[in-house]
């Protein structure tokens, strides 16, 4: 079975600690429950990942050398 996670074209999943999420929420002035939210059964989130995490995607983009996008992981 091919593993999409790997793929080339599937940007960084990376699973955030509580602290890393608290500046995230201080900086954008939000709740958790207010960030865009991810499916737990995305094929390219990280196998440790669970509901409630928070995930930053570092994606490649056009008009920046990369964009920064946090989701919130939901059943």
């Amino acid at each position: 079975m091919v593993d999409v996670s790997q793929h080339e074209l599937v940007p960084d999943h990376v699973l955030l600690d509580a602290d890393e999420i608290d500046e995230v929420l201080a900086e954008y002035d939000v709740k958790r429950t207010e960030l865009p939210k991810i499916k737990r059964t995305d094929p390219a989130l990280p196998d440790e990942a669970e509901v409630g995490d928070v995930v930053k995607i570092t994606r490649n983009s056009r008009t920046t050398e990369e964009a920064v996008v946090y989701r919130l992981v939901v059943s």
